[in-house]
C-alpha cells in the first residue's frame, strides 16, 4: 500500500504539469499573477491551456493569515485561468468575522489585485504576494519564529 501511495505521488509531482516542465508559480506569472497566490507546498498542477481550467494539488490543507485575514487551501484548488482573472475559483477561503467564505473570483487591475467572495471583495498591493507564502506562518515566518525562540542563559563555571 505504501509503495502505492509512493508512485501516485511521484506521478502527481511529476506528470501533473502536463506536457510542459513549467512550475504553477510560472504558469501564474504567465497569466500576469503574482507567485505568491499559491504558497510553497504545491506538488503539481494540471491547466487546459484551450480552456484555462486548472487544478493545483498541495501536499495538504495549508492556512495562514495576510494582514488581518485567515486563510486556508484545500488539497485541491481549481478554477478557469485567463489573463489577469481567475473565476470559479474553489478551494481557497477567508475568514470573516466567524466566517469562513469561498474565494470565487481573483483580479488583477494594475498593481491591485481584487479578491472576491462574491458578495465583497477586498483590494490588496501586488507586491504584497510577490513571495510565496509558507503554510502556518504566511508572509511572516521570520517574526513567528522569532517570538517563539526561547533562549536559555549560559551559565559560565570555572573550576579553581
Amino acid at each position: 500500500m505504501g509503495f502505492l501511495c509512493i508512485i501516485f505521488l511521484l506521478l502527481v509531482s511529476s506528470g501533473a504539469r502536463g506536457d510542459n516542465s513549467e512550475t504553477a508559480y510560472e504558469v501564474l506569472q504567465e497569466y500576469d499573477f503574482p507567485i505568491g497566490l499559491l504558497p510553497k507546498s504545491v506538488l503539481g498542477y494540471t491547466i487546459d491551456r484551450t480552456t484555462g481550467k486548472f487544478s493545483v494539488y498541495l501536499e495538504d490543507t495549508c492556512s495562514f493569515s495576510i494582514e488581518s485575514y485567515d486563510l486556508k487551501y484545500k488539497p485541491t484548488i481549481t478554477g478557469v485561468i485567463t489573463k489577469g482573472k481567475i473565476s470559479d475559483l474553489s478551494g481557497i477561503s477567508v475568514k470573516v468575522l466567524i466566517l469562513w467564505l469561498n474565494i470565487v473570483e481573483v483580479t488583477r487591475q494594475g498593481d491591485e489585485l481584487m479578491l472576491s467572495v462574491g458578495i465583497a471583495s477586498a483590494d490588496f498591493p501586488v507586491s504584497s504576494f510577490a513571495e510565496r507564502p509558507t503554510c502556518g506562518c504566511g508572509f511572516d515566518c521570520f517574526t513567528a519564529t522569532a517570538n517563539n525562540l526561547r533562549f536559555t542563559p549560559n551559565v559560565l563555571s570555572s573550576i579553581s
